[in-house]
C-alpha cells in the first residue's frame, strides 16, 4: 500500500487503529482503510459519499471482522479517470473489478461485501460477475438498478430525478453543479434523510464529502457514474434479466422505510427476482440508514455476516 494522498492528509480522523493506503485496482488507484481481524468484509460507499460514511460502524465490525472501506473510483481519495464515450469506466462491472482486484493485492480471495447506494450496485453486478470471490451480498437501500428504470414514472421521477439530471450529456450537470456544488451536495444529503436535515451527519464526516465535492474531475466522476447507470449498466442488468440468470451468493436487503429501498413491492419481493437467497430488513431511517440509525443497521447487518465466523 502506498501512504495517503493529498485529498484526505488534513481531514478529521474518522477511523482510529485503522491504516490507510492507496492499492491499485483494475485501472484505477482506490483508496482504502483496513482494521481489524478475521473475516474479510469490504464495505462500499454511495453518492454523494465517501468510505467516511461507514465511521458510525466499522469499529465495532472490526471487533470480529477484517473490515476494508474503500472509497469507488472517482470518490474520495481514489483516482478519477476521465469517463469515456461508453460510459464503460464508470460501469459498476468496472468498479466491480477495481475491488475484486484490490482485495486479491490486500491477500483475500474471498470476501464478504456490503454497499450502499451505488456501493450496492457495485455489491450486486460483483455477485454476478464474481460470485466465486463473494462469501455473501449485503445491499443498502437500493433496488436493481432495472428495477428502478422498467418502473420509472413521474413519482419516481419527482423523487429521483437526479438520475436523469446526472446521466444527461457532459458538461451540462458538471456545469450546473459546479456552480455551487457544495450547496447541491448539502441540499441532497438533507433532501434523503428521514428528517430532511444535516442533523444526521457528523461534521467530521460532511468535511470529508465536501473535500471531494469541490474537484471538477470528481463532479464529472460522479456524472458518468450515473450515466453507466442509465447505459451500460441497464444493458447489462437486462441481460441478465432476460437471461434468467441469479446472483448465487447469499443476499440482505436492508433498507431505510423512508429512503428509497423500499417501495410498492416488498425488497424480498424485488430481489428473490434477482438472486436465490434473500433476505430483507427495514430499518426506522431515509436513505443514509448507516449515519441516521447506525445502532439499529448494525443490529441488522451483524448476524448475516457472522455467519462467515467459523
Amino acid at each position: 500500500m502506498s501512504t495517503e494522498n493529498g485529498l484526505q492528509t488534513d481531514l478529521p480522523e474518522l477511523f482510529p487503529g485503522f491504516r490507510a493506503g492507496l492499492v491499485e485496482g483494475e485501472g484505477a488507484e482506490i483508496f482504502c482503510r483496513i482494521g481489524g481481524s478475521g473475516p474479510p468484509v469490504l464495505l462500499l460507499h454511495g453518492y454523494p459519499q465517501s468510505h467516511a460514511m461507514w465511521h458510525p460502524i466499522a469499529a465495532r465490525l472490526a471487533a470480529e471482522f477484517t473490515v476494508v472501506a474503500a472509497d469507488l473510483r472517482g470518490y474520495g481519495a481514489s483516482s478519477a479517470p476521465r469517463g469515456d464515450d461508453g460510459h464503460v469506466l464508470y460501469s459498476k462491472r468496472a468498479m466491480g473489478a477495481d475491488m475484486v482486484r484490490m482485495m486479491e493485492r490486500l491477500g483475500f480471495q474471498r470476501f464478504a461485501v456490503v454497499g450502499h447506494d451505488r456501493g450496492g450496485r457495485v455489491a450486486y453486478r460483483m455477485g454476478f460477475d464474481h460470485p466465486d470471490r463473494l462469501t455473501r451480498v449485503a445491499v443498502l437501500d437500493i433496488l436493481p438498478t432495472y428495477a428502478y428504470w422498467a418502473r420509472m414514472d413521474w413519482r419516481y421521477g419527482m423523487r429521483m430525478y437526479h438520475w436523469m439530471f446526472l446521466a444527461q450529456p457532459k458538461p451540462m450537470p458538471e456545469r450546473l453543479i459546479a456552480g455551487d456544488s457544495i450547496a447541491y451536495l448539502e441540499h441532497t444529503l438533507a433532501s434523503w434523510t428521514k428528517a430532511k436535515d444535516l442533523s444526521a451527519f457528523d461534521p467530521r464526516a460532511l468535511e470529508h464529502y465536501r473535500a471531494f465535492y469541490r474537484q471538477e474531475a470528481r463532479i464529472h466522476a460522479v456524472c458518468e457514474d450515473y450515466r453507466a447507470g442509465a447505459t451500460v449498466d441497464m444493458a447489462q442488468d437486462t441481460a441478465d434479466r432476460e437471461a434468467g440468470r441469479k446472483i448465487k451468493v447469499p443476499l440482505l436487503s436492508i433498507y431505510g422505510e423512508a429512503g428509497f429501498g423500499g417501495g410498492e413491492r416488498s425488497p424480498a419481493e424485488v430481489w428473490g427476482e434477482w438472486a436465490q437467497e434473500v433476505e430483507a430488513v427495514g430499518v426506522d431511517a431515509g436513505h443514509f440508514l448507516i449515519e441516521e440509525a447506525p445502532q439499529a443497521t448494525y443490529a441488522a447487518l451483524r448476524p448475516f455476516l457472522a455467519k462467515d465466523i467459523q
